[in-house]
């Protein structure tokens, strides 16, 4: 039998782990798209975070976030997330400091950031994660072959 480190092994084949039944990255993030959607209303999104120090960023939390929408959920802190601080919920949800720009930060909203709408931005990012722009132009080229 091959020994693996964990995070070396794909995570939809890792459902068990000790008798430890966890979820994997993109179940999660759809946890949290499931848990925005069901929020209703409007949320605060993360202010100005691409200013902020490394250190500011990670300790960064806000009342009516999508953090505390996600660390609202009994599942995902059961899962290990660990509070509502955007670094806590990098961690968690395996996401860059510019992945965590594109989705929660205000510059990208214009105050009008909602749980239905985050969600399919959340959901867009667990199926297709980050990338960017040239992510964004393979998925259209291969839609062409």
């Amino acid at each position: 039998m091959k020994h693996q480190n964990p995070h070396e092994m794909p995570a939809d084949v890792i459902k068990s782990l000790d008798g430890i039944v966890t979820m994997s990255r993109r179940e999660r993030l759809t946890r949290w798209a499931n848990a925005l959607e069901s929020h209703g209303g409007s949320l605060n999104a993360l202010r100005q975070i691409e200013y902020m120090s490394p250190d500011e960023r990670r300790a960064y939390r806000g009342a009516n976030t999508p953090l505390t929408v996600a660390f609202n959920d009994v599942a995902l802190r059961e899962e290990g997330l660990a509070s509502d601080r955007l670094g806590d919920a990098m961690d968690f949800f395996e996401m860059t400091s510019e992945d965590a720009h594109r989705l929660l930060c205000d510059c990208h909203y214009m105050g009008s950031m909602t749980g239905s709408g985050l969600a399919q931005r959340i959901r867009h990012f667990a199926e297709h994660g980050s990338g960017g722009i040239w992510n964004w132009a393979r998925t259209i080229m291969d839609r062409g072959n």
